[in-house]
């Protein structure tokens, strides 16, 4: 009898190894360890992970530089001089110390945290001119990367900065000492990842000391500032300079002068003259300009026999 068919076995899918900017073999002791333990470390963003072995895709822990502060080469116990294999990690809450198989691995390491942490490539440490490339291409990622996450809008936020004495103190859930303002604006870059940095929108300074005030007479704001510098206890009084008012066009157009009306041209002798002439009579009368017009007919009839 044949056996029922059996459907085909599909392989489990793998999982993807993850992508860091630097990885290599790491040994790791924290605060509470007693001594190194090894693993496959891996740089990504600003936390570095640790795997049992660099075939695996799922971290076991995990660091968080965030709270960074510094890197220092320490000098193993008992020894008098450092080889070159160990290094530490000083956060604001802890310690932790490193071991690497070369002086090589352990200046990328310190290279490439710096590189994150600092947005900037190091250039105090033994590194190669392709070492320093490949930490310059992490520099542009981590930029890009910090672009997505920050949001574009500016976030104003006050804190409260006290002087005591010599001293300026930053008030807050746990204040904190400074010995100059300088000081005090680097422990807020420096402990917030770069997220808080003094609110400079606009970079451009003014040469003139003055103020806005209201227009009494037009009601426009215009800038007051002072004529000429001099001393804080000058009596020169300060100057506004009001924009110049411009004539108002007329509402209408003047109507152009009335002047004498011209009189009558002078025909054959002194008939030219201005008569006085009113609405009711007419210039010539109906009958005397009969009695005129066979004067003239006669006048022309006799002319014209003295030519024939």
């Amino acid at each position: 009898m044949a056996s029922a068919l059996r459907p085909p076995r599909v392989p489990k899918p793998k999982g993807v190894l993850p992508s860091h900017y630097y990885e290599s073999f790491l040994e790791k002791k924290g605060p509470c360890d007693r001594d190194y333990k090894k693993f496959w470390a891996g740089l990504q963003g600003l936390t570095i992970y640790f795997y049992n072995s660099n075939r695996d895709f799922q971290h076991v822990e995990k660091l968080n530089l965030g709270a960074f502060e510094k890197l220092t080469d320490e000098i193993p116990w008992g020894s008098s001089r450092d080889p070159g294999t160990h290094f530490s990690l000083i956060l604001r809450d802890q310690e932790i110390k490193f071991k690497v198989e070369t002086l090589e691995c352990r200046e990328m390491w310190k290279g490439f945290i710096l590189t994150v942490v600092e947005l900037r490539v190091p250039t105090d440490l033994t590194l190669l001119p392709g070492h320093l490339y490949m930490m310059s291409e992490v520099l542009a990622k981590e930029e890009a990367r910090r672009a997505l996450e920050t949001p574009s809008t500016h976030v104003v936020r006050h804190y409260k900065v006290k002087r005591e004495g010599p001293k300026y103190v930053i008030d807050v859930e746990q204040p904190f000492s400074c010995t100059s303002l300088d000081a005090v604006v680097n422990y807020f870059v420096s402990h917030t990842k770069k997220a808080l940095v003094p609110f400079l929108l606009d970079e451009d300074y003014e040469k003139v000391l003055g103020y806005v005030e209201a227009d009494k007479e037009n009601g426009e704001n215009v800038w007051v500032a002072p004529s000429a510098p001099g001393p804080v206890a000058s009596s020169s009084w300060p100057v506004i300079l009001k924009p110049k008012k411009l004539p108002k066009p007329p509402a209408k157009l003047p109507k152009p002068p009335v002047g004498p009306k011209p009189e009558p041209k002078v025909f054959n002798g002194g008939l030219g003259r201005k008569l006085p002439v009113s609405s009711a009579q007419p210039l010539f009368p109906t009958a005397g300009l009969a009695d005129m017009t066979a004067e003239l007919q006669k006048k022309l009839e006799k002319r014209r026999a003295l030519e024939h």
